[in-house]
């Protein structure tokens, strides 16, 4: 990654790019690369330009914000991507996580200085969730937890394991966490696949829910 935030900016709505755009020219981290108005552009501007974030838009035509963010991330996973949306539903947000977007802000409540605050925290630190957000993600694990499936018994992870799910859970590709951690991507994936047998788990978005309730990320707010 560069000394500026490379950015793209993916809406159908040119107003939406525009004001986006207006908004990010005014901060000198940023470098704004290019935009796109769906979710097919979206993908192959991102191939091409390998922008550190994508703002991206859920409801594109051709190819929604959801597979779009699937196509990106399976394409380079280093790039970082920020759900910017009008739904207000904890299913397009647990939808988004699970299609591997790190980030998830909501339109409506979205000022200009949020907008920056989230771009930094997914380009740094992987995750960035608006407060309403976070509510749905901690409601879903407290609700889990007090049903039952949750309760199981699971072996205790190694330290290494423990440091990679952190990690894993925070956003980074398993070739970031190689570099970190020194080890080899495929070391990692290794890593990876145990900690989810271990734990019972079979998706990202279980991995963040139980380094959530373990305590080993917190959710900026």
């Amino acid at each position: 990654m560069g000394d500026r935030i490379r950015v793209l900016i993916a809406d159908d709505h040119a107003v939406v790019r525009e004001g986006i755009r207006r908004i990010l020219g005014d901060e000198p981290e940023v470098e704004v690369v290019g935009e796109a108005q769906n979710g097919r552009e979206t993908v192959e501007k991102s191939m091409e330009l390998r922008p550190d974030v994508v703002i991206m838009d859920i409801s594109m035509p051709d190819m929604n914000g959801l597979v779009a963010t699937k196509q990106i991330k399976a394409g380079n996973e280093s790039t970082r991507v920020l759900g910017l949306t009008v739904h207000e539903s904890p299913d397009y947000f647990f939808a988004m996580l699970e299609a591997g977007a790190e980030g998830y802000l909501l339109k409506k409540e979205a000022t200009s200085g949020e907008l920056m605050t989230a771009i930094r925290s997914v380009y740094t630190s992987g995750v960035y969730l608006h407060p309403t957000v976070s509510k749905w993600l901690i409601r879903d694990r407290l609700s889990r937890s007090t049903s039952g499936p949750d309760k199981r018994v699971v072996e205790d992870l190694t330290t290494r394991e423990n440091e990679i799910l952190k990690l894993v859970a925070e956003g980074y590709s398993n070739q970031e966490i190689g570099n970190m951690l020194h080890l080899s991507p495929a070391t990692v994936q290794t890593h990876r696949a145990n900690i989810m047998q271990k734990l019972g788990l079979h998706s990202r978005v279980a991995l963040v829910k139980y380094a959530l309730s373990r305590g080993l990320i917190r959710l900026d707010t």
